[in-house]
């Protein structure tokens, strides 16, 4: 095997790499990636077993084709420090040898055979359809901050992504929760898709998010039963699903909260952030205090001190309701226009919040006891 590829294209493929590759995994295989030299083309493939990233270089020098495995933080290590723009050479001396030369350097880093590196042929074609890549990276980013860590309730360690219809209009809708707040956000399709729900696994998502930024055009989507693949550009992502049922969460969303707060988005944002800082810990309660256009908004931690800060607002109630104020700040930061609405009902009712400028998502919030 014998090629020549760009620095650059290099090691932002090799960078995908590295959030798909475990950092400790049992079977040396898992932590290298694959390079398959043949047919004009250099393909680099990296999986943990159940994500698998294919990237494909046409802009590359192959001299003699060929394929093998070698450790994928090594030569992300090596890549990125090369000069940006330089050439790097590659060839396979040996079986179990990889000869890596630009310029000044010269390395030769340890293989294991191609043939042992688990690859996956199943059949896509089925059912398949295109979103835009950045409609997708907004649905995805909507949500991804609800996806649950508890790992004893896996079916809510993902999104639950699935289709919707509303007065004949078709939608695909995304759900997240973490039993603590909820989002969920949609995007209108032209047509009815035959997509199954599917739970798209966290780590897919922040793979799928990191390549969807840098890229502009339309990407495929293809399920089959257990697995799903996306396919943007010269990059495939394909994931194993979470296998479980994702809860109905349309009855979780509040109906009777009509009491309507109604505040400036930045000037919201910044109060709570400002006012969290005195707590070391992000999870105490944030105390809203609110009476006729005013909101008094306080924490007290016994460890580190309190602080309060007053707003103006639209609000036309009493009402005293506590919430986490990490997740105040993460609804916050998604929402698009220059105010915030949360609709409350009382002390211990969960909120809604809304965007104005998106009528697509929708936020639920659980409040904090005492």
């Amino acid at each position: 095997m014998k090629f020549s590829v760009n620095q650059q294209d290099l090691q932002k493929s090799l960078s995908y790499c590295q959030g798909v590759i475990e950092k400790r995994s049992t079977l040396p295989i898992l932590s290298n990636i694959l390079l398959d030299a043949s047919n004009s083309k250099l393909t680099v493939t990296a999986t943990d077993l159940d994500l698998i990233f294919i990237h494909q270089f046409s802009n590359v020098e192959i001299h003699e084709e060929g394929k093998t495995t070698t450790s994928s933080s090594i030569m992300y290590d090596i890549v990125r420090k090369i000069p940006s723009g330089s050439k790097i050479n590659f060839s396979n001396p040996s079986e179990n040898k990889l000869q890596l030369d630009s310029e000044k350097s010269l390395f030769n880093l340890n293989c294991i055979n191609a043939s042992e590196f688990p690859l996956t042929d199943e059949n896509f074609n089925e059912n398949e359809f295109y979103l835009k890549s950045k409609e997708l990276l907004k649905l995805l980013n909507k949500c991804k901050f609800s996806i649950s860590n508890d790992e004893t309730r896996h079916y809510l360690s993902g999104i639950f992504l699935h289709q919707t219809n509303n007065d004949e209009k078709v939608f695909l809708t995304a759900a997240a929760t973490d039993s603590h707040r909820m989002s969920i956000s949609k995007i209108k399709l032209e047509n009815k898709i035959n997509f199954d729900p599917v739970i798209l696994p966290k780590k897919t998502i922040f793979q799928l998010c990191s390549l969807l930024e840098d890229y502009e055009g339309d990407i495929k989507i293809s399920n089959i039963k257990s697995k799903i693949k996306f396919e943007l550009n010269n990059s495939v992502l394909i994931s194993k699903l979470i296998d479980g049922k994702f809860p109905n969460y349309i009855q979780v969303v509040p109906k009777e909260n009509q009491k309507k707060l109604e505040v400036d988005l930045k000037t919201f944002l910044n109060s709570v952030d400002r006012v969290a800082s005195v707590s070391l810990d992000k999870k105490d309660g944030v105390k809203f205090n609110l009476s006729k256009d005013n909101l008094n908004l306080s924490v007290n931690n016994t460890n580190s001190g309190d602080g309060k800060e007053n707003l103006l607002v639209k609000f036309d109630h009493d009402l005293e309701i506590s919430f986490n104020s990490r997740y105040l700040i993460d609804v916050a930061s998604q929402l698009d226009g220059d105010f915030i609405e949360m609709y409350l009902n009382d002390t211990s009712s969960p909120a809604l919040i809304r965007d104005p400028a998106d009528f697509d998502s929708i936020y639920v919030v659980m409040p904090m006891k005492g």
